[in-house]
């Protein structure tokens, strides 16, 4: 430390220097041996006189204060007496120090020969004599001595104590005029290291330090600019709250409770410490945890930090235990709850008196948990929820059911609360009437718990819910949730909507749920909810609707394009015509309409009357082009669109007006093009199904056109009557074909793009696709050159690789008859013949298809000369 910043030490030691070294009167002197107690000035000689021998005292000059003070600074000394014995105000007189120690004695005694040392110093002193065997003498004099007995220097040890006091009173004046603003770092460092050991010295000194007012002096250098001055008053505050409550919260008086929150989230990781320590000190104090966790964002950043694995392992900890102190109060503790420590939440929960366990849970239904945090509620306490909901009072009911429609809302914690018994409870509350069922809120938030459990995907068939062992999927069960459905608001029907949702989901369950649908005749007041104002109830019910629609279908249309359900139909266009991006709602209406029945030709004219299908194509090309906003329903959205436009395709059969729109909307081409899109394989099954029909027409709606018939000359001259030959005739149906006129797949470009398809993964793909590659190969057409054409887009290989591998009894069918078709070309039945594995095929197919199958097999085989041509032979005969 340089003299500068010592100067206004060095001023103030002077003037109370001056003040101070006065004679003194002390309360009393005792001797400890005679009991007489005096008053009296204390003097220099007095002083020599109650150190036992006369010795000269030596005061110290204020330079070799400074430089002591200097040097204990700069070694970061923190002994207290090696510390303090640089800092005295008044001068210090050698009669004060032991001998033996040369430190300020506190508990002098006088040896037989009048020297005077520190009590534990002689006695151990005296030890080491006896342990090395030489009688005891005195450490000054090295004169043996007769006895070692002690006496209380009681006149030298007031005096000490007085002069220590007027030492510390004095400088615990400088130290706070040091604490103030503009004045060097040095020196408020000094001063702060003063607090730390005076406070460390005893309970009084603390008292002091609180009486001169110096913590509030402290608390401000907090808000210094500093980092060394700010971690050593951090310091300073910890010390000085340690052990006594008053001092706590004199410490956290006023706003300093907040400051030391703001150093948490400091960068300079010996401030975070020190506050994380401060804290750890305060939180000890009952009284003042609330106010810790009243600080915004305390109880998050220490969350933060006692979960973080970069911080010191001793702050970690002391975050820990200062969690655990501020648990002490019921707002910390929902706090902690926010912040995802869910702990101490449930223990007072599970723990706590009945009040407060109604308290927590009904917070607890108020939180917004992850669903790591929602599986561990559901753990610890679920079952605890459960039973409260089952036997507690209705305000304990109700906050228990909160609680469960919280944590419930995660598949996997709703599987551990099926585990605890929720269901056969839930479904008693929803369907008690009389004296003891539920408000209709609560009855609302258990379907909402149901919902959830539903929605989990667990296996719920086995479970029983009733008192005859009925499960949610039984008759009677779903009777009673129809009926509950059309008999309450429509808060509780949007619910077990979606309970019903959830049932019909499940491949294992969907099956009872229609069946009971059905024996219950509610497939009308169903469809009715189309319509209802409220979104979710619609939403719902067309989800559900969906759902079974691949079981009920024709009951459906049959509604839906009835007289009564005309409303309905115009509700589910309305929601797929919405341009607000693409919903689950809007996926399943579109998804219910691509279900029905697809020859249904009434339903498809009553869509043709609302100008849906004019809808459908805007949508797609919106889709194809990025311009409608994509979701998570896209795929689904798109699937069902192209669902409900293949519906054309299959009534185009004798209707002149499906065929003029058909090419108006250029079908053919659209399908075509939709074959390209990749991942969508429900998309390229329905383009290629759509395509096949469209092909099936192809033959009847090629331009054949006329051949002029021979004149008079050809009669004459035979030369003249060869026939004209036709160019641009297609090669299959002989006629003049196009993509848009006859939906021609030679046209559209479409066989390549089937062909791919025949190689895919996913049966249904190759199915379709070989399907409309087929109407190449039938009668009405030039199967030869249909041959031909697979031929040239490599598809004759992959067709006998569709029946060489079996894949499914539709795939056996349909590539045995394609099969059969093309080897009747001679040149592929030769080639073919040598193939071990087609005479295999057609083999198994000859000895276990259908009967149909078979006999197609019998002529292939006959084709490749593995059975005899009878019908051949017997025309050679003939």
């Amino acid at each position: 430390m340089n003299a500068r910043s010592c100067s206004w030490t060095f001023s103030s030691c002077v003037l109370v220097s001056s003040f101070l070294f006065k004679p003194t009167s002390l309360e009393t002197i005792d001797d400890g041996r005679s009991g007489i107690r005096s008053r009296g000035a204390v003097s220099r000689e007095s002083l020599r006189k109650a150190g036992g021998e006369i010795v000269s005292a030596v005061v110290l000059t204020s330079e070799e204060m400074a430089e002591g003070r200097e040097r204990s600074y700069e070694s970061g000394s923190s002994s207290d007496e090696g510390y303090l014995q640089n800092m005295y105000i008044e001068p210090i007189y050698e009669a004060f120090r032991c001998p033996l120690t040369k430190q300020i004695m506190r508990d002098p005694v006088t040896i037989e020969n009048g020297q005077t040392f520190e009590r534990e110093a002689i006695e151990k002193w005296f030890k080491e004599c006896r342990d090395s065997g030489r009688r005891p003498f005195c450490p000054i004099t090295l004169k043996e001595l007769t006895n070692t007995d002690l006496n209380p220097s009681i006149a030298l040890r007031n005096t000490i104590e007085e002069w220590t006091k007027r030492n510390e009173a004095a400088h615990l004046d400088i130290t706070c005029r040091a604490l103030t603003l503009g004045i060097p770092e040095s020196d408020v460092l000094q001063a702060l290291e003063y607090i730390i050991h005076f406070c460390k010295k005893s309970r009084l000194n603390k008292l002091a330090v609180r009486d001169a007012e110096v913590i509030p002096r402290v608390a401000d250098m907090l808000k210094n600019s500093s980092k060394k001055v700010r971690c050593k008053a951090l310091e300073s505050l910890r010390i000085l709250a340690e052990d006594d409550s008053e001092d706590k919260e004199a410490v956290a008086a006023g706003d300093t409770v907040r400051t030391i929150v703001k150093f948490l989230s400091h960068e300079h990781s010996q401030e975070r410490e020190e506050a994380v320590h401060l804290l750890y000190e305060l939180s000890k104090s009952e009284a003042l945890c609330d106010k810790i966790g009243g600080v915004n964002g305390a109880i998050l950043i220490l969350v933060g930090i006692s979960s973080s694995h970069s911080e010191n392992i001793s702050t970690v900890e002391r975050s820990e235990k200062t969690l655990e102190n501020l648990e002490k109060c019921e707002n910390n503790v929902r706090q902690m709850a926010e912040n995802g420590r869910l702990k101490p939440l449930l223990t007072l929960l599970l723990e706590g008196p009945a009040e407060t366990q109604i308290s927590m849970a009904a917070y607890l239904g108020e939180l917004v948990l992850s669903s790591d945090v929602k599986v561990f509620v559901a753990q610890t306490a679920g079952s605890s929820l459960i039973n409260i909901m089952t036997s507690g009072t209705m305000q304990a009911r109700e906050a228990a059911l909160k609680a469960l429609n919280q944590i419930s809302s995660c598949d996997a914690s709703a599987k551990i609360l099926i585990e605890a018994g929720i269901l056969a409870p839930l479904v008693k509350d929803l369907f008690t009437v009389g004296i003891n069922q539920l408000p209709m809120r609560l009855k609302e938030v258990s379907a909402t718990v149901l919902a959830n459990i539903v929605a989990s995907g667990a296996d719920l068939e086995a479970i029983p819910v009733g008192p005859n062992e009925e499960t949610l999927i039984s008759e009677d069960i779903v009777h009673n949730l129809l009926h509950l459905i059309s008999n309450t608001g429509p808060a509780i029907e949007c619910k077990l909507l979606q309970v019903l949702v959830g049932l019909t989901t499940s491949p294992a369950t969907v099956t009872n749920v229609v069946s009971a649908i059905k024996s219950s005749g509610a497939t009308v007041s169903l469809i009715q909810f189309i319509e209802a104002p409220q979104r979710d109830i619609r939403a719902a019910s067309i989800r559900l609707l969906y759902n079974i629609s691949s079981y009920m279908g024709q009951e459906l249309a049959d509604a839906l394009h009835g007289t009564a359900g005309a409303g309905q139909l115009g509700s589910l266009i309305k929601v797929i015509s919405e341009n607000s991006g693409i919903s689950e709602e809007q996926a399943s209406a579109v998804g219910l309409l691509a279900s029905l029945p697809e020859r249904d030709f009434s339903l498809t004219r009553r869509l043709l009357d609302e100008g849906f299908f004019d809808v459908v194509i805007s949508r797609m090309i919106g889709i194809r082009q990025g311009v409608t906003r994509g979701s998570r329903f896209s795929t689904p959205y798109l699937e069902g669109l192209v669902g409900i436009l293949s519906r054309l395709t299959y009534i185009l059969h004798d209707a002149p007006e499906i065929i003029n729109l058909a090419r108006e909307y250029n079908l053919a081409a659209v399908f075509t093009d939709l074959l390209q899109m990749s991942g969508l394989d429900k998309v390229k099954t329905l383009s290629a199904m759509a395509l096949e029909n469209l092909s099936e027409q192809s033959k009847h709606l090629t331009m054949v056109p006329e051949v002029v018939e021979s004149g008079m000359c050809s009669s004459i001259f035979p030369c003249f009557s060869s026939q004209p030959i036709m160019t641009g005739l297609c090669r299959v149906h002989h006629g003049i074909c196009s993509v848009k006129e006859s939906f021609c797949l030679l046209e559209c470009k479409a066989v390549d793009k089937l062909v791919a398809c025949l190689d895919h993964t996913n049966e249904k793909v190759v199915e379709s696709a070989l399907a409309a590659l087929c109407t190449l190969l039938e009668d009405g057409v030039d199967i030869e050159q249909g041959v031909l054409v697979l031929f040239e887009a490599e598809g004759i290989k992959p067709i006998f690789e569709i029946l060489i591998e079996n894949r499914s009894e539709i795939l056996r069918q349909r590539s045995i008859w394609a099969v059969e078709r093309i080897l009747r070309t001679d040149e592929i039945a030769d080639e073919v013949s040598g193939d071990q594995r087609v005479g295999t095929a057609l083999v198994e197919a000859f000895r276990h298809a259908d009967y149909r199958t078979k006999q197609i097999a019998e002529r292939a085989l006959k084709h490749v000369d593995k059975l005899p041509n009878f019908s051949s032979i017997f025309l050679k005969k003939g």
